[in-house]
């Protein structure tokens, strides 16, 4: 595994890896900036968000199987010369929880919310 899987840190990589069930695979691992979210992983599976907010410094790692994603928005505040990808933020509607990550890069956010319209729409 390892290198050939899209990532930014090698230790979150290795947190997804370390928790994956039989014969999923890791699509991609990206680092979150900003307050709450600290990183999200895709796998072939589910998404794996590690959110940072809860009170007392605690944080937890949550996983949403595809098939309990209802949308996922690219959050921007204005198109950028009609750049649809420019805030590097994607929102992850589960019901009626919201999972906001905001990204280092247009890349970033342009493949996370094509991986998981792949799979949702499926």
């Amino acid at each position: 595994m390892g290198s050939a899987i899209p990532h930014d840190k090698s230790g979150q990589l290795k947190q997804i890896e370390g928790g994956l069930l039989a014969g999923e695979q890791i699509i991609a691992v990206y680092d979150a900036v900003g307050t709450g979210t600290g990183f999200i992983g895709l796998t072939d599976r589910r998404v794996i968000i590690q959110d940072k907010s809860f009170a007392g410094k605690r944080m937890a790692i949550t996983s949403v199987p595809y098939s309990k994603i209802s949308s996922v928005s690219v959050v921007s505040n204005k198109s950028i010369a009609g750049s649809f990808f420019s805030s590097g933020t994607i929102a992850i509607h589960v019901g009626t929880q919201l999972y906001e990550i905001e990204f280092r890069g247009e890349e970033k956010t342009h493949h996370v919310h094509d991986v998981i319209v792949h799979y949702i729409s499926r």
